[in-house]
């Protein structure tokens, strides 16, 4: 068995594959010193502070490879200015190696326009300012909707809502004033029913009932008869009633007249006005500034008193010097008697 082993044949054999063993290790290190350029480091170049355009031309005169990444928006530098780079400036790479730049953006990140249309003004602002989203002016405008966002105007257009704009960029806001009052309602009798309504929405009113007198829905159809007439004053976003039909209004004559009848109340000016009598309500007392009559005293009169004749003496003649003393009357005074006062009423 030892004796197999020392055999020279084995021991050749043996050394032949050690031999290529060794071989395919340094052929295989040589391979890969060629492809890494092992043994040649490049130092990065410093290119913080520069433009971007700048710092790519300078590593690729270098024989670096770049990689760009934008961070947060910082207005204290430029657009596109080189903030930071990995690996460092100075540090020793190989050739082709990627270099990691840090720029600044050309300004914010973008967010979304929230959906505050037809909301009330004092929440969407909120809302608004949460996104980073900043109100310059506020814009008034008539609409039935009062207090309530109409429109978004960013640079002068005006966008919807989840359209993407620079963070902290400055819009403005339409809001509704309330409806106007007392607007003059237009003709539209004798449009096409599409005409109709576009004159009225400019008008600043709504559409109310359409009534096709074939049943259909075509807007292509002459509108003979509105309710309520034109000329009339109403308040901004009223409903107009169209009746619309394929023939003219001077072939819907009496159709014409039967609306006319229902939807136009005639007044008669000729009957003279209603006349009001108030009548008097004797319960009232009388009013302070007013005379009060005085009842008239009823005159009474005074009974007759018959004086006793003496029986059996005779009476003493009176003297002239002795003047007879009246008798005392029951009766009342005439002076003491109240006076009816006159009253002319």
């Amino acid at each position: 068995m030892l004796k197999s082993l020392f055999n020279w044949k084995v021991l050749l054999n043996l050394l032949l594959a050690i031999g290529i063993f060794v071989g395919l290790v340094w052929l295989t290190f040589r391979w890969l010193e060629y492809h890494t350029n092992h043994g040649q480091e490049i130092p990065v170049p410093n290119v913080i502070n520069k433009s971007v355009h700048d710092a790519v031309k300078i590593l690729e005169d270098t024989g670096l490879d770049y990689e760009v990444d934008s961070a947060a928006y910082n207005p204290k530098y430029r657009p596109l200015q080189v903030l930071k780079v990995y690996p460092s400036p100075g540090s020793r790479v190989k050739d082709g190696r990627a270099i990691q730049l840090m720029v600044n953006p050309k300004s914010w990140a973008p967010v979304a326009v929230p959906d505050v249309i037809n909301k009330y003004s004092g929440l969407a602002f909120q809302r608004l300012e949460q996104v980073g989203l900043k109100v310059a002016d506020t814009i008034y405008e008539p609409s039935i909707q009062k207090d309530a966002v109409l429109r978004i105007l960013f640079k002068g257009n005006s966008i919807k809502p989840g359209t993407k704009i620079p963070r902290f960029s400055v819009i403005d806001v339409v809001v509704g004033s309330g409806p106007m009052r007392n607007i003059a309602i237009p003709n539209v009798v004798g449009l096409t029913v599409k005409d109709a309504k576009a004159l009225i929405a400019r008008n600043l009113f709504e559409v109310g009932l359409v009534d096709h007198e074939d049943g259909g829905n075509d807007d292509s159809d002459i509108v003979y008869y509105q309710d309520p007439a034109s000329g009339d004053a109403r308040d901004q976003g009223m409903q107009i009633d169209l009746w619309a039909s394929k023939k003219t209004p001077a072939e819907l004559r009496g159709k014409i007249e039967i609306l006319n009848s229902t939807y136009r109340m005639k007044v008669d000016t000729t009957l003279p006005p209603v006349r009001y009598d108030e009548v008097p309500n004797f319960q009232d007392p009388p009013p302070m500034n007013d005379p009060v009559p005085a009842p008239v005293p009823q005159k009474k009169e005074a009974p007759k008193t018959e004086t006793a004749k003496p029986t059996g003496t005779s009476a003493k003649p009176a003297t002239t010097g002795d003047k007879p003393k009246p008798a005392a009357s029951t009766t009342t005074p005439a002076t003491d008697k109240p006076k009816a006062k006159k009253v002319i009423i």
